[in-house]
Protein backbone atom coordinates (compact mmCIF):
# COMPACT_ATOMS: atom_id res chain seq x y z
CA UNK A 1 0.00 0.00 0.00
CA UNK A 2 1.40 3.51 -1.18
CA UNK A 3 -1.46 5.30 0.35
CA UNK A 4 0.63 6.79 3.15
CA UNK A 5 2.51 9.15 0.14
CA UNK A 6 1.59 12.30 -0.40
CA UNK A 7 -0.32 12.97 -4.07
CA UNK A 8 1.11 16.49 -4.38
CA UNK A 9 4.69 16.69 -5.83
CA UNK A 10 7.88 17.91 -3.70
CA UNK A 11 8.03 21.32 -6.13
CA UNK A 12 3.82 21.62 -5.68
CA UNK A 13 4.24 21.76 -1.83
CA UNK A 14 7.21 24.65 -2.68
CA UNK A 15 5.25 26.13 -4.89
CA UNK A 16 2.42 26.64 -2.33
CA UNK A 17 5.39 28.50 0.33
CA UNK A 18 6.57 30.78 -2.19
CA UNK A 19 3.06 31.83 -3.01
CA UNK A 20 1.98 31.95 0.70
CA UNK A 21 5.37 34.21 0.82
CA UNK A 22 3.90 36.67 -2.13
CA UNK A 23 0.66 37.01 -0.19
CA UNK A 24 2.13 37.96 2.98
CA UNK A 25 4.36 40.05 1.49
CA UNK A 26 1.82 42.38 -1.13
CA UNK A 27 -0.51 42.71 2.02
CA UNK A 28 2.59 43.98 4.36
CA UNK A 29 3.04 46.31 1.51
CA UNK A 30 -0.22 47.61 1.52
CA UNK A 31 -0.45 48.11 5.60
CA UNK A 32 -3.14 45.31 5.30
CA UNK A 33 -3.18 43.36 8.61
CA UNK A 34 -3.18 39.41 9.20
CA UNK A 35 -5.13 38.09 12.13
CA UNK A 36 -6.67 34.69 13.28
CA UNK A 37 -9.81 33.83 13.82
CA UNK A 38 -11.97 31.00 15.21
CA UNK A 39 -12.43 27.32 13.73
CA UNK A 40 -15.16 26.43 15.32
CA UNK A 41 -17.99 28.69 16.19
CA UNK A 42 -21.33 28.41 17.92
CA UNK A 43 -23.22 29.49 14.95
CA UNK A 44 -22.68 28.03 11.30
CA UNK A 45 -23.09 29.39 7.68
CA UNK A 46 -26.86 29.42 6.97
CA UNK A 47 -26.37 29.79 2.79
CA UNK A 48 -28.92 26.90 1.32
CA UNK A 49 -25.65 25.93 -1.51
CA UNK A 50 -22.93 25.05 1.67
CA UNK A 51 -23.04 22.69 3.98
CA UNK A 52 -21.30 22.80 7.10
CA UNK A 53 -19.84 20.18 9.24
CA UNK A 54 -21.02 20.12 12.71
CA UNK A 55 -19.24 18.63 15.80
CA UNK A 56 -20.48 18.48 20.06
CA UNK A 57 -18.41 19.87 22.75
CA UNK A 58 -18.20 17.80 25.81
CA UNK A 59 -16.50 20.17 28.14
CA UNK A 60 -18.08 22.42 31.01
CA UNK A 61 -21.45 23.49 30.06
CA UNK A 62 -20.49 27.43 30.99
CA UNK A 63 -18.14 27.27 27.53
CA UNK A 64 -21.13 28.01 25.62
CA UNK A 65 -23.55 25.62 23.31
CA UNK A 66 -22.19 22.71 23.05
CA UNK A 67 -22.85 22.16 18.92
CA UNK A 68 -20.15 24.04 17.60
CA UNK A 69 -20.12 24.31 13.76
CA UNK A 70 -16.31 24.30 10.94
CA UNK A 71 -16.18 27.15 9.58
CA UNK A 72 -16.82 27.46 5.61
CA UNK A 73 -14.87 31.08 5.84
CA UNK A 74 -13.72 33.62 7.94
CA UNK A 75 -15.87 35.85 6.72
CA UNK A 76 -18.41 35.92 10.44
CA UNK A 77 -15.00 36.82 13.07
CA UNK A 78 -13.82 39.36 9.92
CA UNK A 79 -16.57 41.28 10.05
CA UNK A 80 -16.84 41.71 13.86
CA UNK A 81 -12.96 42.22 13.53
CA UNK A 82 -14.14 45.51 10.95
CA UNK A 83 -16.74 46.93 13.37
CA UNK A 84 -14.53 47.22 16.32
CA UNK A 85 -12.65 49.23 14.29
CA UNK A 86 -8.97 46.66 13.12
CA UNK A 87 -8.97 48.26 9.67
CA UNK A 88 -8.08 46.31 6.36
CA UNK A 89 -7.19 43.09 7.69
CA UNK A 90 -6.93 39.67 6.12
CA UNK A 91 -6.83 35.58 7.02
CA UNK A 92 -4.98 33.06 5.51
CA UNK A 93 -5.97 29.69 6.95
CA UNK A 94 -8.25 26.37 6.57
CA UNK A 95 -12.14 26.07 6.00
CA UNK A 96 -14.29 23.36 5.63
CA UNK A 97 -17.37 22.46 3.28
CA UNK A 98 -19.13 19.19 4.17
CA UNK A 99 -19.53 16.83 1.19
CA UNK A 100 -18.02 18.64 -1.30
CA UNK A 101 -15.08 16.26 -2.55
CA UNK A 102 -14.59 14.68 -6.41
CA UNK A 103 -11.52 16.07 -8.76
CA UNK A 104 -11.53 19.44 -8.40
CA UNK A 105 -12.75 20.15 -4.50
CA UNK A 106 -11.86 18.67 -1.08
CA UNK A 107 -13.93 19.10 2.15
CA UNK A 108 -10.87 20.69 3.91
CA UNK A 109 -8.96 23.53 2.28
CA UNK A 110 -7.36 26.97 2.64
CA UNK A 111 -8.69 30.19 1.85
CA UNK A 112 -7.34 33.67 1.52
CA UNK A 113 -10.02 36.45 2.39
CA UNK A 114 -9.13 40.08 2.92
CA UNK A 115 -11.28 43.27 3.36
CA UNK A 116 -10.26 46.75 2.46
CA UNK A 117 -12.23 49.66 4.25
CA UNK A 118 -13.42 52.60 2.37
CA UNK A 119 -13.39 50.73 -0.70
CA UNK A 120 -16.41 49.14 -2.82
CA UNK A 121 -16.65 45.65 -5.20
CA UNK A 122 -15.01 47.12 -8.16
CA UNK A 123 -11.63 48.48 -6.96
CA UNK A 124 -11.14 45.25 -4.86
CA UNK A 125 -12.09 44.09 -7.85
CA UNK A 126 -8.49 45.44 -10.07
CA UNK A 127 -6.56 44.16 -6.57
CA UNK A 128 -7.75 40.85 -6.86
CA UNK A 129 -6.61 40.27 -10.72
CA UNK A 130 -3.15 42.31 -9.42
CA UNK A 131 -2.45 39.66 -6.64
CA UNK A 132 -3.33 36.64 -9.71
CA UNK A 133 -1.40 38.08 -11.86
CA UNK A 134 1.83 38.33 -9.25
CA UNK A 135 0.89 34.65 -8.85
CA UNK A 136 0.76 33.36 -12.20
CA UNK A 137 4.58 35.59 -12.56
CA UNK A 138 6.00 32.88 -9.97
CA UNK A 139 5.43 30.06 -13.04
CA UNK A 140 6.43 32.36 -15.50
CA UNK A 141 2.95 32.70 -16.75
CA UNK A 142 0.64 36.62 -17.22
CA UNK A 143 -3.30 36.55 -18.33
CA UNK A 144 -5.04 38.25 -20.02
CA UNK A 145 -8.14 39.88 -18.63
CA UNK A 146 -11.45 41.00 -18.62
CA UNK A 147 -14.19 42.10 -16.80
CA UNK A 148 -17.94 42.38 -17.35
CA UNK A 149 -21.28 42.10 -15.59
CA UNK A 150 -22.93 39.16 -15.41
CA UNK A 151 -25.73 40.64 -17.79
CA UNK A 152 -23.32 41.12 -20.79
CA UNK A 153 -21.63 37.69 -20.27
CA UNK A 154 -25.07 35.31 -20.29
CA UNK A 155 -26.15 37.79 -23.73
CA UNK A 156 -22.66 37.24 -25.15
CA UNK A 157 -22.51 33.51 -24.56
CA UNK A 158 -26.07 32.33 -24.76
CA UNK A 159 -27.74 35.34 -26.40
CA UNK A 160 -30.70 35.28 -23.35
CA UNK A 161 -30.93 38.12 -20.48
CA UNK A 162 -30.20 36.44 -17.11
CA UNK A 163 -31.79 39.01 -14.86
CA UNK A 164 -35.06 38.94 -17.06
CA UNK A 165 -35.25 34.98 -18.91
CA UNK A 166 -38.13 32.85 -17.73
CA UNK A 167 -37.41 30.07 -16.55
CA UNK A 168 -38.13 27.97 -19.23
CA UNK A 169 -35.41 29.57 -21.37
CA UNK A 170 -32.77 28.96 -19.19
CA UNK A 171 -33.72 25.47 -19.26
CA UNK A 172 -33.53 25.65 -23.06
CA UNK A 173 -30.28 26.73 -22.77
CA UNK A 174 -28.93 24.41 -21.59
CA UNK A 175 -29.07 22.05 -24.26
CA UNK A 176 -28.42 18.14 -23.89
CA UNK A 177 -27.00 18.33 -20.63
CA UNK A 178 -29.41 16.07 -18.41
CA UNK A 179 -30.54 17.13 -15.37
CA UNK A 180 -33.26 16.40 -12.69
CA UNK A 181 -35.17 19.38 -12.30
CA UNK A 182 -37.23 18.73 -9.08
CA UNK A 183 -36.85 21.76 -6.75
CA UNK A 184 -34.20 23.70 -9.05
CA UNK A 185 -35.18 27.06 -8.67
CA UNK A 186 -34.31 30.02 -11.45
CA UNK A 187 -31.00 30.65 -9.78
CA UNK A 188 -29.88 27.12 -9.94
CA UNK A 189 -30.88 26.99 -13.42
CA UNK A 190 -28.57 30.13 -13.94
CA UNK A 191 -25.65 28.09 -12.15
CA UNK A 192 -25.77 25.60 -14.26
CA UNK A 193 -25.51 27.65 -17.41
CA UNK A 194 -22.21 29.07 -16.16
CA UNK A 195 -20.86 25.61 -15.00
CA UNK A 196 -22.10 23.30 -18.31
CA UNK A 197 -21.75 26.13 -21.09
CA UNK A 198 -19.91 28.91 -20.06
CA UNK A 199 -16.79 28.15 -18.01
CA UNK A 200 -15.57 25.37 -20.03
CA UNK A 201 -14.96 28.05 -23.16
CA UNK A 202 -13.14 30.09 -20.80
CA UNK A 203 -8.88 30.27 -22.47
CA UNK A 204 -6.76 28.75 -19.37
CA UNK A 205 -4.81 32.03 -20.01
CA UNK A 206 -7.57 34.72 -19.49
CA UNK A 207 -8.62 35.93 -16.26
CA UNK A 208 -12.89 36.68 -16.20
CA UNK A 209 -14.07 39.31 -13.76
CA UNK A 210 -17.39 38.77 -13.73
CA UNK A 211 -19.33 41.12 -11.56
CA UNK A 212 -23.08 43.06 -10.52
CA UNK A 213 -24.97 39.72 -10.21
CA UNK A 214 -28.80 38.98 -9.67
CA UNK A 215 -30.15 40.14 -6.56
CA UNK A 216 -31.45 36.73 -5.98
CA UNK A 217 -27.59 35.74 -5.55
CA UNK A 218 -26.91 39.18 -3.27
CA UNK A 219 -25.94 36.50 -0.15
CA UNK A 220 -23.70 38.91 2.00
CA UNK A 221 -23.73 41.72 -0.18
CA UNK A 222 -25.05 45.23 -1.09
CA UNK A 223 -28.21 45.60 -3.52
CA UNK A 224 -28.20 48.29 -6.28
CA UNK A 225 -32.08 49.34 -6.93
CA UNK A 226 -32.08 49.94 -10.14
CA UNK A 227 -34.44 48.17 -12.63
CA UNK A 228 -33.93 45.14 -12.26
CA UNK A 229 -31.78 45.39 -9.01
CA UNK A 230 -28.06 43.62 -9.08
CA UNK A 231 -25.75 42.50 -6.11
CA UNK A 232 -22.77 44.07 -6.26
CA UNK A 233 -21.26 41.04 -6.30
CA UNK A 234 -18.18 40.01 -8.62
CA UNK A 235 -16.37 36.30 -9.17
CA UNK A 236 -13.11 35.81 -10.94
CA UNK A 237 -12.48 33.28 -13.12
CA UNK A 238 -8.63 32.01 -14.42
CA UNK A 239 -9.49 30.10 -17.13
CA UNK A 240 -12.66 27.80 -16.49
CA UNK A 241 -11.62 27.76 -12.51
CA UNK A 242 -13.66 29.56 -10.48
CA UNK A 243 -10.64 31.45 -7.60
CA UNK A 244 -12.48 34.11 -6.19
CA UNK A 245 -15.84 35.69 -5.08
CA UNK A 246 -16.24 39.17 -3.28
CA UNK A 247 -19.23 41.64 -2.26
CA UNK A 248 -19.10 45.41 -1.60
CA UNK A 249 -20.23 44.08 1.77
CA UNK A 250 -23.89 44.91 3.03
CA UNK A 251 -23.97 46.79 6.72
CA UNK A 252 -27.68 46.65 7.23
CA UNK A 253 -28.30 44.48 10.08
CA UNK A 254 -32.18 44.39 9.64
CA UNK A 255 -31.77 43.33 6.04
CA UNK A 256 -28.85 40.97 6.86
CA UNK A 257 -31.37 39.20 9.29
CA UNK A 258 -33.97 38.70 6.94
CA UNK A 259 -31.80 37.29 4.51
CA UNK A 260 -30.32 35.00 7.30
CA UNK A 261 -34.25 34.04 7.73
CA UNK A 262 -34.91 33.56 4.02
CA UNK A 263 -31.92 31.20 3.96
CA UNK A 264 -33.00 29.31 7.02
CA UNK A 265 -36.52 28.58 5.10
CA UNK A 266 -34.76 27.05 1.99
CA UNK A 267 -32.78 24.89 4.14
CA UNK A 268 -35.66 23.78 5.82
CA UNK A 269 -37.52 23.16 2.33
CA UNK A 270 -34.72 20.99 1.65
CA UNK A 271 -34.53 18.93 4.49
CA UNK A 272 -31.33 20.49 5.64
CA UNK A 273 -29.98 21.30 9.20
CA UNK A 274 -30.10 25.08 9.82
CA UNK A 275 -27.51 26.24 11.70
CA UNK A 276 -27.98 28.96 14.31
CA UNK A 277 -27.68 32.29 13.16
CA UNK A 278 -24.59 34.13 14.13
CA UNK A 279 -26.26 37.28 16.07
CA UNK A 280 -23.03 38.23 17.10
CA UNK A 281 -22.31 39.40 13.09
CA UNK A 282 -25.65 41.50 13.48
CA UNK A 283 -24.75 43.17 16.82
CA UNK A 284 -21.23 44.02 15.03
CA UNK A 285 -23.55 45.30 11.56
CA UNK A 286 -25.71 47.44 13.94
CA UNK A 287 -22.50 48.47 16.76
CA UNK A 288 -20.81 50.45 13.61
CA UNK A 289 -19.58 48.49 10.95
CA UNK A 290 -17.66 50.12 7.96
CA UNK A 291 -18.32 50.56 4.41
CA UNK A 292 -16.01 47.91 2.92
CA UNK A 293 -15.63 45.44 0.39
CA UNK A 294 -14.08 41.65 0.80
CA UNK A 295 -13.18 39.13 -1.22
CA UNK A 296 -12.35 35.34 -0.52
CA UNK A 297 -9.99 33.27 -2.77
CA UNK A 298 -9.54 29.16 -3.24
CA UNK A 299 -5.55 28.83 -2.78
CA UNK A 300 -5.64 25.06 -3.86
CA UNK A 301 -7.85 26.31 -6.87
CA UNK A 302 -5.04 29.28 -7.50
CA UNK A 303 -2.52 26.63 -7.48
CA UNK A 304 -4.04 24.55 -9.78
CA UNK A 305 -3.75 27.30 -12.42
CA UNK A 306 -0.66 27.34 -11.74
CA UNK A 307 0.78 24.17 -11.94
CA UNK A 308 -1.38 23.54 -14.94
CA UNK A 309 -3.64 21.13 -13.40
CA UNK A 310 -7.44 20.25 -13.10
CA UNK A 311 -6.74 17.95 -9.88
CA UNK A 312 -6.83 19.60 -6.59
CA UNK A 313 -4.67 16.34 -5.53
CA UNK A 314 -1.97 17.21 -7.61
CA UNK A 315 -1.48 21.00 -5.02
CA UNK A 316 -2.89 18.87 -2.11
CA UNK A 317 -0.03 17.07 0.29
CA UNK A 318 -2.84 14.77 1.96
CA UNK A 319 -6.19 15.10 0.22
CA UNK A 320 -9.49 13.97 1.99
CA UNK A 321 -9.17 10.22 1.10
CA UNK A 322 -5.83 9.97 2.49
CA UNK A 323 -6.04 12.19 5.36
Amino acid sequence: MNDWRPTAPVEALRLRARLYALLRAHFAEQGVLEVETPILSQAGNTDPNIESFALEFSGPAGAGGRRRWLRTSPEFPLKRLLAAGVGDCYELGRVFRNGEAGRRHNPEFTMLEWYRVGWDHLRLMEETCTLVRRAMALVGRDCSVRTLSYRTLYREHLGLDPLTAEVGDLRAALGDVEIDPDGLDRDDWLDLLMTHRIQPRFASDAIHVIHDYPASQCALARVRREDPPVAERFELYLGPLELANGYHELADAAEQGARFAADGVRRRARGAAVPETDTRLLDALDGGFPGCAGVAMGIERLLMAMCGTDAIADVLAFPFDRA
